[in-house]
């Protein structure tokens, strides 16, 4: 597997937010987590169970392991798209299900779904690195190479 510089710019723009969300929400005060709880309660409704500072922490570490995981450049960049894929999709589900984010079509932000739906881009990242196919085996690529040549030899 080789180095990317494609891979290594949208691992580090969506590790650097989500770890740095996940940082700042370690001192998260009860009454915004609470918000938080609810509002992640559209789609997981069994987060209403717990006490909403225990909720605030497990979210504030869920996204630092998230965002650590997608910046680390030992992690394969699927895998890394695949856990950013499944915590953005998350993130905008919530978004989709949370009354008031939505217009009437259930699509387009309100102003107070703004914030939440910006996150969108961190969806395509997430689709961007678990389905992108340029990294071929070897011999498939030398056995391209192969074909391309002699089909070019063949015309001259």
């Amino acid at each position: 597997m080789g180095f990317s510089i494609s891979h290594a710019a949208l691992r580090l723009v969506s590790g650097a937010f989500i770890l740095n969300s996940g940082v700042g929400k370690l001192s998260l005060e009860k009454e915004h987590a609470a918000g938080l709880q609810a509002a992640a309660s559209h789609v997981i409704p069994q987060v209403k169970d717990l006490d909403p500072e225990r909720f605030g922490k497990l979210l504030a570490l869920a996204e630092i392991g998230v965002g650590a995981a997608v910046l680390a450049p030992f992690i394969p960049s699927r895998l890394a798209g695949l856990l950013l894929g499944g915590f953005s999709g998350g993130l905008f589900a919530m978004y989709l299900k949370t009354p008031g984010m939505t217009e009437a079509d259930g699509i387009r932000p309100t102003p107070a779904g703004m914030a939440m739906a910006k996150d969108i881009w961190l969806v395509g990242i997430g689709v961007a690195l678990l389905f992108d196919r340029r990294h071929r085996p070897r011999a498939a690529v030398q056995a391209k190479l192969a074909a391309a040549r002699a089909g070019a030899a063949a015309r001259h």
